[in-house]
């Protein structure tokens, strides 16, 4: 079981490099492509289909995101609502932010036929068939972009990120989440530990997700502003392995690795499925999931914002407040 175990973290440090070589590279590079955009797409498709309207995690998760606009003081007329649970972003936008109009962007042409259908928001909405690596926005035209749940599923994400700022107006504001590193540790882990035991070797089940600081460096590498970060861990409880599969598909979440064995043998998932019930099942009855969500924001860049001072020009020295304060003692 150690050596299991210390295999799979090895795959899961490979898979870590392969992510941070994606978050790393730069905007104007031709992207390294980890993910297939394509298979996306179709997940995407059957999702729109299989999703249902009281996904608690996605809706939380949205509310979670959508307040901070509650601790802004301006309004944002137009903005632009893109990929991932953007259906949960106009059902609970409910007036936050100022929204009048709501550009709806999406992989999935059945995916925002669904927007349209349960749409009963009083804002002008406009439905746009893209992929946010190739953003079909004016530049300048935007006060608020939000993404929520879609951007750990793009290839180029500093390229991503940089046309979402340039859409935006001078001081516009651009808001996301993501899932983070410890999302489906559980699941992981008993993938990994049934294909060395059935397989004897181990291909990405879960696809690797970015870290917190990963985020940080991300924000500041497209241009944006007062840059601001934080991390939330949702523990959510299912009856059983395949039902978190489920839940896993509905929401669009499959692996579309280009380097994964598009091939899971039977005994392989009903081994995973089993592991995954015998080390993490909980007194009652219960299976446990993680999602590790990262919440980002920044601000275009505007001569009215927050600056840091010069270097050099502070007027008191280190040494004289620590000389002060070992006074006061």
């Amino acid at each position: 079981m150690a050596m299991a175990m210390a295999s799979s973290r090895r795959q899961a440090l490979r898979e870590w490099r392969r992510a941070l070589a994606m978050a790393s590279q730069d905007p104007g590079e031709a992207p390294m492509n980890i993910f297939d955009r394509k298979l996306k797409r179709s997940q995407r498709d059957r999702a729109a289909v299989l999703r249902a309207d009281d996904n608690s995690l996605m809706e939380s998760v949205t509310e979670t995101l959508l307040d901070r606009l509650l601790d802004c003081k301006r309004q944002f007329p137009v903005a632009l609502n893109v990929g991932g649970a953007l259906d949960y972003v106009q059902k609970l936008l409910k007036g936050r932010g100022g929204v009048e109009k709501l550009f709806m962007m999406d992989l999935s042409l059945p995916m925002l036929n669904k927007c349209a259908e349960s749409s009963a928001s009083e804002m002008e909405c406009v439905h746009l068939v893209a992929d946010e690596e190739f953003l079909p926005i004016k530049p300048g035209s935007l006060d608020l972009v939000v993404s929520c749940l879609g951007l750990h599923w793009v290839n180029n994400v500093p390229g991503a990120m940089t046309q979402f700022r340039q859409a935006l107006k001078p001081d516009g504001f651009f808001l996301a989440s993501i899932f983070g590193g410890d999302t489906l540790r559980e699941l992981r882990i008993s993938c990994h530990l049934a294909q060395l035991e059935r397989e004897g070797g181990i291909s990405p089940r879960v696809s690797p997700f970015s870290r917190v600081s990963d985020a940080g460096n991300l924000l500041t590498r497209a241009g944006f502003a007062i840059p601001a970060v934080d991390i939330q861990d949702y523990v959510m409880k299912y009856s059983s392995a395949m039902d978190l599969i489920d839940h896993i598909r509905q929401m669009g979440e499959m692996n579309c690795l280009l380097q994964r064995n598009p091939i899971l043998k039977r005994d392989t998932a009903l081994a995973a499925a089993a592991i995954y019930e015998s080390m993490f099942r909980e007194e009652d009855g219960s299976i446990p999931a993680t999602f590790q969500v990262i919440y980002m924001g920044g601000w275009s860049p505007h001569s009215s914002q927050q600056k840091p001072a010069r270097r050099g020009s502070g007027t008191v020295s280190f040494a004289d407040i620590e000389k002060a304060l070992g006074d006061k003692k």
